[in-house]
């Protein structure tokens, strides 16, 4: 490999995981090129809410004037039950602090400014990765329309259905989040909240995120049991004991069945996150199911560490090791919490109503607790 290549980081991937890698790189002055299968982004219209932990991530990023100026602050958390009873609030700003409290705000926009002030010719469009081979000096893809590409590593920030995992280690068998078996998410009309708000009901659970413009974020998982299938429509059963502004926000959503996205709930587990010169970051390495909103803001910590290690080192041959041992605690931490509160989320009715005003909490604090701490 030529010297011109040889601290080049290839990067798959043009998401919310792939531009902070390589918006991670330039601040620390390593170039980089960035191959994303699309032609086009995808899901440019949908929202995602982002905790303290990736708030102070864009901080770091230089973004954080810049996340102010789009979407909406996240100040409190509502819980309430099937039947609108509210079991417990969380106030965000309390606990994060004003500088980095909580943000929701369209995945469009997130990827925007993460590609602010950048130049856009280190990203190529509808560039597939067709194979992968490595090297004692690096990583050399091969593009589906035939062309090469070699850098000193490669990172697959490629998502749950990662092309570059599936080189490294097979088709390993995705797992199923304990949470429930189907999700879907759409943007709605702002039907009054003013808060992150839940509604858990027996194998069903909607959320609403107010966003900005008059629109809300919305989510809706449902457990087979209630009757979950690939159809949205599907669902309306699971939700009929619920509040009416749910049940009419749920039908207001239905009646546009090409704007809702279904969001099949699919974890990755995996007991390496790559080989020598290949290194898998974000929902390639780790995807958990969205109980804390960990996606974005686990693969924005994952892109600060990586770029700080290979900026400090000439000899990028142990990075990657080095890159998954700082990261994995984080990420079994966010894994444990996330199955504890989907037990508690399967419990009757009953109990978990009995129980979600003390443990809901506590479960709150001692997941978010260890992610104030900064990353880097």
């Amino acid at each position: 490999m030529d010297t011109q290549h040889s601290r080049r980081v290839l990067i798959a991937g043009g998401g919310i995981a792939g531009l902070a890698v390589r918006r991670a790189l330039h601040q620390r002055g390593l170039p980089s090129l960035t191959l994303e299968r699309r032609s086009v982004q995808a899901d440019a219209g949908l929202a995602i809410n982002l905790p303290g932990n990736a708030v102070r991530a864009l901080s770091q990023l230089g973004l954080l004037d810049a996340l102010r100026e789009t979407g909406s602050p996240v100040r409190r958390r509502e819980y309430r039950t099937e039947r609108g009873r509210l079991l417990f609030t969380v106030d965000e700003d309390a606990f994060w602090g004003s500088e980095t409290g909580p943000h929701c705000l369209r995945r469009v926009d997130l990827q925007r400014l993460l590609q602010r002030d950048l130049s856009r010719d280190d990203i190529r469009q509808g560039a597939g990765i067709a194979s992968v081979r490595q090297d004692p000096q690096g990583a050399h893809v091969e593009l589906e329309d035939g062309a090469t590409e070699a850098g000193g590593l490669l990172v697959g920030a490629d998502g749950v259905h990662s092309t570059v995992r599936r080189s490294l280690f097979g088709d390993q068998v995705l797992g199923a989040a304990m949470l429930a078996s189907q999700s879907w998410r759409f943007m709605t009309p702002n039907p009054g909240v003013e808060a992150w708000t839940l509604w858990a009901g027996a194998g069903a659970l909607f959320l609403l995120i107010p966003v900005d413009r008059g629109e809300a974020y919305g989510w809706v998982s449902v457990s087979t049991d209630r009757g979950g299938s690939a159809d949205p429509a599907a669902t309306r059963g699971a939700f009929a004991a619920f509040p009416r502004l749910v049940r009419d926000t749920l039908d207001a959503a239905l009646a546009r069945p090409d704007a809702i996205y279904h969001s099949p709930l699919e974890e990755v587990r995996i007991p390496a996150w790559g080989r020598d010169r290949v290194v898998l970051l974000g929902d390639a390495a780790h995807a958990t199911a969205p109980v804390w909103a960990q996606g974005a803001a686990l693969a924005l910590e994952d892109a600060l560490v990586l770029a700080r290690l290979l900026a400090e080192r000439s000899d990028w041959n142990d990075a990657g090791a080095e890159y998954e041992r700082l990261r994995r605690p984080r990420v079994e931490h966010v894994q444990r919490m996330t199955d504890r509160l989907s037990r508690t989320a399967r419990l009757p009715d009953w109990a978990r109503n009995l129980l979600l005003p003390v443990v809901g909490p506590r479960s709150y604090r001692a997941t978010y607790d260890p992610l104030r701490m900064p990353a880097i």
